[in-house]
């Protein structure tokens, strides 16, 4: 893995909170597959967060899929038409979708839409990082554990 030491330092700093253990334990085999790739600094920021939770959350379990190796599940969750990771499909113990989540916080995408054209992305994503910091993983569990 190319971005390893990105992915793994944000892995090593997660904390998952407790109602976000208690969440995850309401919904029996709780299964996340996410789509992914390791150069996206959206899926560096939250797979780890939800890979934390899973490991957590006793039952439950993460798999990954490579987002260009598996074009045909990507595009079945195309964000305003295009291949935007990370995805996480929330599934229950029989493999029924309960929801599916991506490909950032909402209140990121927001900001990052209203920002596309006034800002240039180098300082956009510099602004994704801190957020992403200051969050800690908290909009990521909410919105993919309670569609909130």
């Amino acid at each position: 893995m190319k971005y390893y030491e990105l992915w793994d330092g944000v892995y090593r700093h997660v904390e998952i909170p407790p109602w976000a253990k208690q969440a995850a334990s309401r919904i029996p085999g709780l299964r996340l597959l996410v789509l992914a790739e390791d150069w996206c600094g959206d899926a560096a920021n939250t797979v780890p967060v939800l890979q934390r939770l899973t490991e957590e959350a006793p039952g439950s379990e993460l798999r990954i899929l490579r987002r260009d190796a598996y074009p045909e599940v990507m595009d079945r969750y195309l964000t305003n038409g295009g291949r935007a990771i990370p995805i996480a499909i929330l599934l229950d113990a029989d493999f029924r979708e309960l929801r599916h989540w991506g490909p950032r916080p909402a209140v990121l995408q927001a900001w990052m839409i209203d920002h596309k054209q006034m800002m240039p992305s180098a300082q956009r994503y510099a602004y994704a990082r801190r957020w992403y910091a200051q969050d800690k993983g908290e909009s990521t569990l909410r919105e993919v554990l309670t569609g909130a």
